[in-house]
């Protein structure tokens, strides 16, 4: 039996839809990343204001320390924001340097009991941006003088 062979063409190179389809997988790959980078971006910059609030009530905690004479004149009670009118090393001077190092809304609460001298020192912040919109974010100490 005579038979025929048929000459079979091998295909040679990459055809145009696996290169699409590769370059949609390569794609799809970079804009993950991207958005990876873009949350990581958030999330560091809460957690370098979350930093900067409690180096600063550890900050306050140290100059009360410091004047444990006049405990009772550094409450606030409630959370209040700086004017800018205050000199380092005082209560005002540190409600005012909130707002350069911890978030320009920041606002500081401070509570001293004298007769326990036992002091509670907050922060708190608008931290909107990584929390996605759920707004404040607060952090209190309470230490023994």
């Amino acid at each position: 039996m005579n038979s025929m062979t048929v000459p079979r063409f091998r295909q040679r190179g990459v055809g145009m839809i696996e290169v699409m389809v590769a370059v949609l997988i390569l794609a799809i790959g970079v804009l993950g990343v991207a958005a990876l980078q873009a949350v990581t971006l958030k999330n560091s910059s809460s957690s370098a204001s979350r930093s900067q609030a409690a180096i600063q009530i550890y900050s306050m905690m140290d100059i009360i320390r410091a004047d444990r004479v006049n405990i009772g004149s550094y409450n606030t009670n409630i959370y209040v924001a700086g004017d800018d009118s205050g000199e380092p090393g005082s209560k005002e001077g540190w409600l005012a340097g909130l707002k350069g190092t911890v978030a320009p809304d920041a606002q500081g609460k401070i509570v001293c009991l004298a007769e326990q001298m036992v002091c509670t020192v907050g922060v708190q912040w608008n931290d909107e941006r990584a929390t996605g919109g759920s707004g404040t974010e607060h952090i209190e100490i309470t230490s023994q003088l």
